[in-house]
């Protein structure tokens, strides 16, 4: 039986591809401690994507967790989650790191960004989207307390974890690997890491 491949995602870089429904989408943290932006859109209709508050309304979960499916801003079926080898601390929350986001750190000159990293991977596949939706980040440790404050933390997640998802409808995927090297979003070193994934039949 062949091996799956494997497509390695760039450390700080963004990634664009489609899925069919029916097949499988595994991603995976190679080096254990990179956080991935992720979104989804219907193939064929790119006003109906991955939505983090329809997700949170369908599961009554802050982060959904093994059985639990994403849906989109139709409350459609897109990701079932089937396995997670990770602890299973993923945000919702947050929206992802954007040019205004380094600016407010007071980074000095430009950054790379998964704002950016997204709308040049839909760019790449001829393919565009008139704002940027709230991403799912996985692996991202941002606790909420409970009185209601967000710290950020570095991820728990390990080398080799993966999330395995149920493919439930055609989409496109984009997922950036975050370039975030300031805070200890992407690890106590503060170093992004390059991720991979595979598509299973």
């Amino acid at each position: 039986m062949s091996q799956p491949e494997t497509t390695v995602l760039p450390a700080r870089k963004g990634i664009a591809f489609e899925v069919r429904r029916g097949s499988r989408l595994k991603i995976i943290n190679t080096h254990g401690s990179q956080v991935l932006d992720t979104w989804a859109f219907a193939l064929g209709d790119m006003k109906e994507y991955m939505s983090m508050e329809h997700t949170r309304s369908a599961t009554s979960r802050i982060i959904p967790a093994t059985g639990d499916t994403y849906v989109s801003n139709q409350f459609t079926p897109m990701l079932t989650v089937i396995e997670d080898t990770s602890p299973g601390v993923h945000d919702t929350l947050m929206c992802c790191c954007s040019r205004k986001t380094y600016e407010r750190l007071k980074y000095e000159g430009y950054h790379d960004n998964c704002n950016d990293n997204f709308h040049a991977a839909l760019e790449g596949v001829g393919r565009q989207s008139a704002f940027t939706p709230g991403p799912l980040n996985l692996f991202m440790n941002f606790p909420v307390s409970a009185a209601g404050l967000i710290t950020r933390e570095p991820p728990v997640s390990r080398p080799g974890d993966y999330v395995l998802f149920d493919v439930k409808a055609d989409l496109l995927m984009v997922i950036s690997a975050c370039p975030q090297d300031i805070q200890t979003v992407n690890g106590v070193g503060k170093m992004p890491t390059d991720a991979a994934f595979q598509i299973l039949s």
